[in-house]
């Protein structure tokens, strides 16, 4: 049964859902702080970074009977944090918010801060709100550049983890091309048993 049964879970170490996690908590904080209780889009994107951790997780254990289950889970993951990306991206857009380019310092900067937890990253969101209003006369109270932060800081978390989703979804892929799943694997014994039985 060891040969059929493979090597399943592990989705604690993934990449991907590493980053996908520290998205969800970032995500609840910045709901709370920003979306209207009242609103949809706050369950909605709530739900949406919930559904990109526990898909991730559903599939790594599916893993160990269907290759098929969890690369289709791991897609809806995938999914999952691209509807979120897209919240972030309306709320700046709706408040006038600008969305860091790809090759913007501070989203580099906060890339390279490389934090574990959502509380290093509202400590890295403080002193850079504060260091930025420093250097520009006209912003008076740092606090009115956490929305921003906060909101472009998800953005490029959210990217990251797909970014990592995207090379296991292909790996995925890839491995279900060359020797299938679960489905496979049982007929291949199953043959392979019939056969020792016959010459014995």
């Amino acid at each position: 049964m060891s040969d059929i049964i493979t090597k399943h879970g592990g989705y604690r170490q993934l990449k991907g859902c590493i980053f996908a996690r520290l998205v969800y908590d970032i995500t609840i904080r910045f709901c709370e702080r920003y979306i209207d209780k009242f609103s949809r889009t706050r369950d909605q994107m709530v739900q949406a970074a919930r559904s990109g951790v526990q898909n991730i997780a559903e599939g790594s254990e599916a893993s160990a009977t269907s290759k098929k289950t969890e690369l289709k889970l791991t897609q809806v993951a995938r999914a999952s944090l691209e509807e979120l990306k897209l919240d972030y991206e309306d709320y700046l857009r709706q408040h006038n918010l600008p969305v860091w380019k790809r090759n913007d310092p501070l989203r580099q900067g906060l890339l390279d801060h490389n934090f574990q937890a959502a509380d290093q990253g509202a400590e890295w969101i403080i002193i850079n709100c504060k260091d930025q209003a420093q250097k520009t006369p006209e912003i008076t109270n740092h606090q009115s550049l956490y929305p921003e932060y906060s909101a472009n800081s998800a953005l490029a978390l959210i990217n990251l983890s797909c970014y990592f989703l995207d090379k296991q979804i292909a790996k995925l892929a890839d491995d279900f091309k060359k020797v299938g799943g679960f489905s496979e694997k049982l007929y291949k014994v199953r043959k392979e048993e019939r056969e020792r039985t016959k010459r014995t």
